[in-house]
């Protein structure tokens, strides 16, 4: 019963990804995000967080994670001139931020408890 549940909460983390990436990508094209899409992209973020990554892939995520998010909030002055790239960037960056964010809580109770 356990198992499933595990299961099932990280598939739903899964979909909560690949939706909110998806929707980064298209309010790019759209235009600017309203409070509303950030706050669905943040509690997508803590979905993703929560749900769709293990303690084994938190490592692998956490370094993932905090690349994206430096490399995201340095390149954006690069591409400054590219509105749509720039959009994209700021989307990803309100699911990654909070998803990074959750994910490091989760390694450091569970040192802490070790």
């Amino acid at each position: 019963m356990v198992k499933k549940r595990v299961r099932r909460g990280r598939k739903i983390g899964r979909w909560a990804f690949l939706v909110g990436v998806v929707l980064a990508v298209v309010f790019a094209f759209v235009g600017k995000m309203s409070p509303d899409v950030v706050a669905v992209l943040i509690s997508i973020g803590f979905i993703v967080g929560l749900l769709s990554v293990s303690e084994e892939e938190s490592q692998p995520f956490l370094m993932s994670g905090a690349v994206l998010i430096i490399a995201s909030v340095f390149g954006q002055n690069a591409i400054l001139s590219f509105a749509i790239l720039d959009r994209m960037f700021s989307a990803l960056l309100v699911i990654f931020v909070p998803a990074t964010i959750v994910v490091a809580v989760k390694n450091v109770f569970g040192i802490a408890t070790s």
